[in-house]
């Protein structure tokens, strides 16, 4: 989805959002794709060799507050 990358807010519609994180090079492919630089295709072949990252988003507090418990913290 890339309205995110617009500064939509579409994602507020979905309580959690799990997805790859789009480090500078997925951005910098995703960039030249929505300034037509590069077409789907090539967009898509060059992104499915990037390593996956994965991340957790969530949006609504409710969630939080239900599922996610504190149990100790850590000096590292």
């Amino acid at each position: 989805m890339l309205e995110c990358r617009n500064m939509s807010d579409v994602y507020m519609k979905y309580d959690v959002i799990i997805g790859g994180i789009a480090d500078d090079k997925i951005y910098n492919t995703i960039e030249l794709y929505q300034d037509n630089l590069i077409e789907k295709d090539e967009a898509l072949k060059r992104l499915k060799y990037y390593k996956p990252n994965e991340q957790i988003c969530i949006t609504n507090q409710n969630v939080i507050d239900k599922y996610l418990k504190f149990r100790c913290e850590e000096e590292v």
